[in-house]
């Protein structure tokens, strides 16, 4: 999600373009955009005329290119949001960036090349049952590489109920199961906080429904584009792709223009509302009306505010201090600026060492490196919040709320506030009690249903048993993590992003659609990612009580990683280039962090 409305509103109806194109747009930046436009047409007859095996070949081109620009695409996107050379955090921008590209094409060449063979999209992919009858794809992990480097971690995704394992097998493929039927030029409007969102965002266009795409990029990311014209390069040259740099004018144009057939937003529910229906008392009228001035079809990606549910066990000290660092790294990674942060964590008011986790999540959530707080619009947010909440934590550069007994959660638990603020919320039993409240909480209390993540110990979990999974499958949130962070499953191109579905233009919540979902599944209704509650060499069996081994010590990702930067940008440069020596430098790096 991008807070900034970066659209402003069409007017009802219009000749060709937008209907009454705002007055700071003027003929030339009009007759500018209609070329492209028109570009895009001709280039989406020649993406309706290859065969899945020459999109394969492009894939592969588009793989070579990403690779050369990793180093850019890394520096440029750090240092447009402030983090300076040597800061500790700067190895998000890789993971967050190329990383999760690159991994990207690999996943959607895979699958590609099974259809070209005459497979199905999900041959050799392990398909079971989820709770409630639910099909259930085994996603995560499908290469060996991946099984090593992120062992411990798996993901599923789950299919709407209903929805049997021939039906997902026939299914799978989406738009490459017709290649030749085009669909046509839609509109992405970038996001401005992620830089790998805009690019997963087209790629999943092309794939997923043969449709050609106009980017425009969020203003905060002008300074990529000659980085994404690099990297995009073979889309571009043959007609799959324009980028245009842009405000609410060039925007509000492009919504309303007759010859883009679709718009695909990842941002705001303000924005979608300002696109669908307008502004002011006509988009009232409109709504009453049920007349959106959008129109052609929308998809959506929008956050919300998403729950770290801390299921109450005997933990030891190291444990308390591991998980308090991974709840810090859910609020504080990218400075908080993420759809998928997490905002409110749910623990138990009857957990005997609650006071224990309280004291120290506030040393994790104030020892984690500052930064600057570097999205349009969070400065304001965090004033908010402290007006909400005027007796929070003030630590370093972020505000902790830890609400009272008494006290009003409601805008803790309705705002997304897009900003280093975290809050924590009690909810009251122990084991399946507990975690059935917590779940109910987050359903009914929390704004939006993108992702929710669960943190439970491996001896907890098995005296759950079966109701841990039924807990699990009440949770309607579109990512859940468990022992993990969602952001993980956002970087895991083969399990689906989105929120959970039954979202309309009338009450978009957390969006309409899903993205990623390199397997191209149909019918999807959640992703869920299973980590290890304990980091390497606690997660060895003989010290970890049945749990998930992993080799990882304290994973890259998190904010308190003290090489995260170097192994980050070392695992990128693996993905791009291979190199088993430069993999093991990496990997001893990890290991001191």
């Amino acid at each position: 999600m991008t807070q900034d409305a970066a659209v402003t509103t069409a007017q009802d109806s219009a000749p060709k373009g937008a209907a009454s194109a705002p007055p700071a747009l003027d003929d030339d930046e009009r007759a500018a955009l209609d070329a492209d436009i028109a570009l895009l047409q001709q280039g989406s007859r020649t993406w309706a005329s290859l065969t899945v095996a020459q999109r394969v070949t492009l894939l592969h081109a588009l793989r070579v290119s990403v690779a050369a620009v990793t180093e850019d695409w890394a520096n440029t996107a750090a240092d447009s949001k402030g983090l300076r050379p040597g800061h500790p955090l700067r190895g998000e921008e890789w993971l967050s960036g190329p990383y999760s590209v690159l991994g990207a094409i690999d996943a959607y060449a895979d699958t590609l090349t099974r259809l070209a063979a005459g497979q199905s999209a999900l041959e050799g992919v392990g398909i079971g049952r989820a709770p409630g009858g639910r099909t259930k794809i085994d996603a995560f992990p499908l290469t060996g590489i991946d099984r090593f480097l992120l062992s411990g971690f798996t993901g599923e995704v789950w299919l709407e109920p209903g929805i049997t394992p021939k039906t997902a097998r026939s299914a799978a493929g989406l738009a490459q199961l017709t290649p030749a039927a085009s669909g046509g030029v839609g509109l992405v409007l970038g996001a401005g906080n992620i830089t790998s969102i805009p690019v997963l965002d087209v790629v999943y266009e092309l794939l997923a429904h043969n449709r050609v795409a106009l980017l425009k990029v969020n203003p905060t990311q002008d300074a990529l584009v000659p980085v994404f014209e690099r990297a995009l390069a073979p889309l571009i040259e043959p007609g799959f792709l324009r980028i245009v740099r842009g405000g609410p004018a060039v925007g509000a144009y492009l919504t309303g223009h007759r010859d883009l057939v679709h718009v695909h937003i990842t941002g705001s529910a303000a924005t979608f509302d300002t696109i669908v229906w307008g502004q002011g008392p006509a988009a009232r009228r409109r709504r009453r009306e049920n007349r959106p001035q959008l129109k052609k079809p929308i998809t959506a990606e929008l956050g919300g505010v998403s729950p770290i549910i801390v299921v109450p066990g005997e933990w030891t000290d190291a444990d308390l201090t591991f998980q308090a660092e991974h709840v810090a790294t859910m609020r504080l990674q990218n400075g908080g600026h993420n759809c998928i942060a997490g905002q409110v964590v749910i623990i138990s008011s009857d957990w005997p060492q609650a006071e224990q986790f309280r004291a120290a999540l506030r040393r994790a959530y104030a020892g984690a490196p500052e930064r600057p707080i570097w999205y349009p619009g969070s400065p304001s947010r965090m004033r908010q919040a402290g007006e909400d909440y005027p007796d929070a934590l003030v630590l370093a550069d972020r505000l902790l709320v830890e609400i009272e007994s008494g006290e009003d959660a409601a805008a803790l638990q309705t705002t997304e506030y897009f900003a280093p603020v975290l809050g924590v919320v009690e909810a009251p039993g122990i084991g399946q009690t507990f975690l059935d409240a917590a779940v109910a909480h987050a359903n009914d209390e929390l704004q939006g249903t993108l992702g929710a993540n669960v943190i439970i110990d491996p001896a907890t979990q098995r005296s759950l048993g079966a109701g841990f999974e039924r807990a699990i499958a009440e949770l309607r949130y579109g990512s859940i993590a468990i022992n993990a962070w969602t952001a993980v499953g956002f970087i895991t191109p083969t399990l689906t992003w989105g929120a959970f579905p039954g979202n309309t233009i009338d009450d978009v919540g957390s969006g309409i659609g899903v993205v990623h979902n390199a397997l191209l599944l149909d019918h999807v209704e959640r992703s869920v990612v299973r980590g290890p509650f304990r980091p390497f060499p606690r997660s060895l069996p003989v010290l970890n009580g049945g749990g998930r081994m992993t080799i990882l010590p304290t994973p890259p990702w998190f904010v308190t990683a003290r090489t995260g930067a170097k192994v980050s940008e070392g695992l990128t440069r693996f993905r791009a280039d291979g190199g088993i020596l430069s993999l093991i430098r990496t990997l001893i790096q990890a290991l001191r962090a």
